[in-house]
């Protein structure tokens, strides 16, 4: 994507560095994010929707940034940065070519990321689909979930992982284990606090087996 000076301001990126100026035919949402913010990436639900891990259509672009940035919108699209300490920026690719580039999660990191800040996930259930129709590295996950530092979504990815019966998961599930604590968290950290407790992931099911794997449209 070209972006040059000029002295027509009303085409200036809200929100982007001084001097910073689109095309007015330029509409690519995905790639004006990584402009207005630098060290931006896509992430969370539009990444999701991106990867084809949901079909719910963000009405709101999702990035990734360490920069503290408030929510924007450019021709019409609303952009929403959700702040994320630098050790977490990792895990991304290059889509697109030419002036048309941008960053995004990979699909591990994308589920990750999910995992950690469910509220941008686009609903649970859809997060639980997604980890079920995803194909994913397990030392990947492992690489990712140890930049996020969050314990809990470590727990709901492996209990998942066992009873959706990922393939080739034992990277993780070892990984899991190492870190286990003895504080039970809710399944779904939104909740409400019932349901039965699965001692080996120190989780509080408040949504049962038999539910998930009907979201998952898994025969049991």
């Amino acid at each position: 994507m070209k972006f040059w000076k000029t002295s027509f301001t009303k085409s200036c990126l809200p929100g982007s560095k001084k001097g910073k100026y689109c095309r007015h035919n330029f509409k690519d949402h995905l790639v004006i994010s990584n402009y207005l913010a630098d060290d931006g990436v896509i992430a969370y639900w539009s990444a999701l929707n991106k990867h084809g891990l949901t079909e719910q259509f963000p009405h709101t672009v999702f990035v990734q940034t360490a920069k503290d940035k408030r929510e924007k919108k450019v021709f019409g699209v609303s952009y929403k940065f959700i702040y994320a300490a630098k050790r977490k920026l990792i895990g991304y690719d290059i889509q697109g070519y030419g002036n048309r580039q941008f960053r995004m999660s990979d699909v591990e990191k994308t589920l990750a990321d999910c995992f950690d800040l469910p509220q941008y996930s686009g609903g649970y259930a859809e997060l639980i689909r997604a980890f079920a129709s995803a194909e994913l590295d397990a030392k990947k996950m492992v690489k990712y979930c140890q930049a996020i530092k969050n314990i809990a979504a470590v727990k709901r990815i492996a209990f998942l992982a066992v009873l959706l019966q990922k393939y080739k998961f034992d990277v993780f599930l070892n990984y899991a284990k190492g870190i286990l604590n003895e504080r039970y968290n809710l399944f779904d950290a939104f909740g409400h606090d019932k349901g039965e407790h699965v001692n080996e992931w120190k989780l509080r099911l408040n949504i049962s087996k038999e539910d998930i794997l009907e979201i998952c449209n898994k025969q049991y």
